[in-house]
This record gives structure tokens, C-alpha cells and sequence, in this order.
């Protein structure tokens, strides 16, 4: 059994051509999931499968993985970006706790971004920010922090600054420690150096860094008390009011960097295990009866309790009917029988399967907290509820 705390179910999605797919092939690359890259405009990304994704370089149907980082496990969604396939967005953002939302450095905030982010307010999802491509002509993250602002009406908490921009964007500079990393030329993201802050960067970056610990520490009046009495607190209480922050939607960590270029996308690694939620951090999801009605019971998230899933996506592939469900609660274990509280019936479990875009790991249990692949069930269609058909899923 995993550790809860140590679950993180997230998405990342953003406006089309923003670099969404890009940014988690890289993921997939530093967490060891993969060992070779593949680039959108190859049409060999992971996560496009599909050969109408790979042949526009687009992402359509939203695909599934599982990596780890420091110790977590992150069940990943990559969403798509263009405008046509927003309902798999919002099918998506139904079963997830944190988010990654990437911007274009030089795009900025763009249409569908916003129909993403109002998505994922209106799910009450917690996210991160990254600001991508900052390696592009035209490229400039305070720009587009301001604009998150703007237009989106957020709040972002700067983390990091850039070092250079557009061609000569080399690294950035991270406000918490006060640490600049260096990438080089070779393109791999290990290859990085921590070095002194640019001389010419120095009162930005503890001008933004005084920003950041006062939004910061407004989650605990005790802190801010101290800190306006010249007490510095410790990076630890920092991370912690960030965290308490994101949960609450307050505000949105804000990173940047250039996914093609892997440079960056460890601290957003960072921050996903640092600042987002795990499934117990999260308001349960409300129960609902036969007609759909809230009867104002949650679906509490625990191993201990009976199960209650959720089906949000079916998808047809070569092996037949996949149904994906998020688990909320209790166990579910290959061979036992669940009852689909929408239709009244019961069906038993064949084949389970840990996703990894469209390759498959058969696994024989999965816990709540889980996002999975069932085979081959017969009557579930997408929200419908199951559950352990000794109790009814409205109870």
C-alpha cells in the first residue's frame, strides 16, 4: 500500500502549442519513466499515440501515465490544448487534485488557456504555473505573469526568475534559496551548475523574493507577525505557508523555463511534490443518488473505507473497451464484483491496467488515490459512480 501523502494525481494543460506534451515527455525523461526523448514534431511524444496526433503534432485525447519523483508518485494527464477536445479537459480536471498550467513564454495567457483555467476553478483544483519556451523570440515571463493576472484574474507567486532572455535564456534564479542554476549547451537536464545571481539581478531577485514571503506567510498570521519584526523565517514554515496557499487557490506558484530545452522542469517537479495537493488534502467529492441529486455525504478519501470510483473516460484501443476510473476510496482487487450505482448492475473486475499513454502494466489491486484502466466492462459510461455492492454508493 502507497502512502497517500505521497500520491500526487495531476494535469497539465494548457492553450494549444504551448508546450504541454513536450513538458511531460520531459517528466517522463527525469523521473526515469522513459530513457530517450521523443518530440512532438517527430510524432514520437509518449503521450500522442494516436495517428492523427502524431501526424499534426497535437494532443486529442487526453493519455494517462504513472512516474515517480523523490519518493512520489505522480499519476499524470496530459490534456489536450485545442479548442475542439475541451471536453476531455473537463472530464480530466473531474478526477484530478493539483494541475500544471503551462503558458507560452512569448504566446502569454491565450483563448483556451482561459477556458482551461475557468475549467479548473470551477473543479477547484489547485495548480502550478509554468511559464514555457522562454528560450523563444519575443519571450518575456513577467509579461505573461501579468497577464495571469489580468486576464485570468490569479494570483501568481513568483518562484523563480529567468537569467537572460529569448536566445541567450541560459537558467534562472530560484527566489527560495537564492541559488541561480546554469544549464549548458549539451541539452540534457542534468547538466546544470549552481552559481552565484548575476550581479545585474540581485535587487530584483530580492525584491520579488520579499514579495513572495509576504504572500506567502498571510497563511499564518504568526509568521508574518515575526517577519515584520526583521524575524526571518525558516524555508521549511515558507514551504509550508506556500503549500497551505496553493491548496486554498490563494495563489498559483509561478515557474518558468524552456521544456524543449530541458531547462526548469525540475523545480516544477519540486514543486508539484512540495506545493499540491495528495488525494486526502482535498474537499471529498459530494455522493449523489439515482437521479444525480446530492444526498450530502463524501466519498472520503481512505483505504479503510468501502469503495466508491469514479469512470471518466472511455476509450476504445486495440485491446477493446478501456474505461479509466479514479478510485476515492477503499480497494479494488482483480476478480471482485462492483456494483454501478447508475444503472443498478453489477459487474465483475477481468483485467486491471496501470496506463502509460497507450502502453499497459496489468496490475492485480489498486487503492484509493488511484487513476486506472479497467478492461472490458460492459455497462459504465462516463460519471457513473461504482461501488461495493454490499453498501449503496449513496450511503
Amino acid at each position: 500500500m502507497t502512502d497517500l501523502s505521497h500520491y500526487r494525481n495531476i494535469g497539465i494543460f494548457a492553450h494549444v502549442d504551448a508546450g504541454k506534451t513536450t513538458t511531460t515527455e520531459r517528466i517522463l525523461k527525469l523521473t526515469g519513466k522513459i530513457h530517450k526523448t521523443g518530440e512532438v514534431h517527430d510524432g514520437a511524444a509518449t503521450t500522442d499515440f494516436m495517428e492523427q496526433e502524431q501526424e499534426r503534432g497535437i494532443t486529442i485525447q487526453s493519455a494517462a501515465t504513472t512516474c515517480y519523483w523523490r519518493d512520489h508518485r505522480f499519476n499524470i494527464i496530459d490534456t489536450p490544448g485545442h479548442v475542439d477536445f475541451t471536453v476531455e479537459v473537463y472530464r480530466s480536471l473531474k478526477v484530478l487534485d493539483g494541475g500544471v498550467g503551462v503558458f507560452c513564454g512569448s504566446g502569454g495567457v491565450e483563448p483556451q488557456s482561459e477556458t482551461n483555467w475557468r475549467y479548473a476553478n470551477e473543479s477547484e483544483v489547485a495548480r502550478i504555473i509554468f511559464v514555457n519556451k522562454l528560450d523563444r523570440m519575443g519571450a518575456d515571463f513577467l509579461r505573461v505573469v501579468g497577464q495571469v493576472k489580468d486576464v485570468l484574474g490569479a494570483n501568481p507567486l513568483v518562484m523563480c526568475l529567468p537569467i537572460g532572455i529569448e536566445e541567450d535564456f541560459i537558467g534562472l534564479v530560484d527566489l527560495l534559496d537564492r541559488k541561480a542554476y546554469v544549464w549548458d549547451d549539451s541539452g540534457l537536464p542534468e547538466n546544470f551548475e549552481i552559481v552565484d545571481i548575476p550581479a545585474d539581478m540581485v535587487d530584483d531577485v530580492e525584491m520579488y523574493r520579499e514579495q513572495m514571503i509576504e504572500t506567502a506567510l498571510e497563511q499564518d498570521d504568526d509568521l508574518l507577525m515575526a517577519y515584520m519584526e526583521g524575524e526571518e523565517p525558516s524555508i521549511e514554515d515558507i514551504k509550508r505557508c506556500i503549500r497551505k496557499g496553493t491548496i486554498a487557490l490563494d495563489f498559483f506558484p509561478t515557474y518558468c523555463g524552456s521544456a524543449f530545452k530541458n531547462k526548469g522542469v525540475q523545480m516544477v517537479l519540486d514543486a508539484v511534490v512540495d506545493y499540491l495537493p495528495c488525494p486526502t488534502d482535498v474537499k471529498p467529492q459530494p455522493l449523489t443518488d439515482e437521479a444525480g441529486e446530492e444526498t450530502g455525504n463524501f466519498a472520503t478519501v481512505s483505504t479503510e473505507e468501502t469503495l466508491k470510483a469514479l469512470a471518466f473516460k472511455i476509450m476504445d484501443d486495440r485491446f477493446g473497451a478501456l474505461t479509466f476510473v479514479r478510485i476515492y476510496s477503499g480497494v479494488l482487487n482483480k476478480g471482485d464484483t462492483i456494483l454501478n450505482s447508475y444503472t443498478g448492475k453489477t459487474e465483475r473486475i477481468g483485467r486491471m491496467v496501470e496506463m502509460h499513454a497507450d502502453d499497459r502494466n496489468e496490475i492485480d489491486r489498486a487503492q484509493a488515490g488511484d487513476i486506472l484502466a479497467i478492461v472490458g466492462m460492459k455497462n459504465v459510461q462516463t460519471g457513473h459512480t461504482l461501488c461495493d455492492p454490499k453498501e449503496s454508493c449513496d450511503s
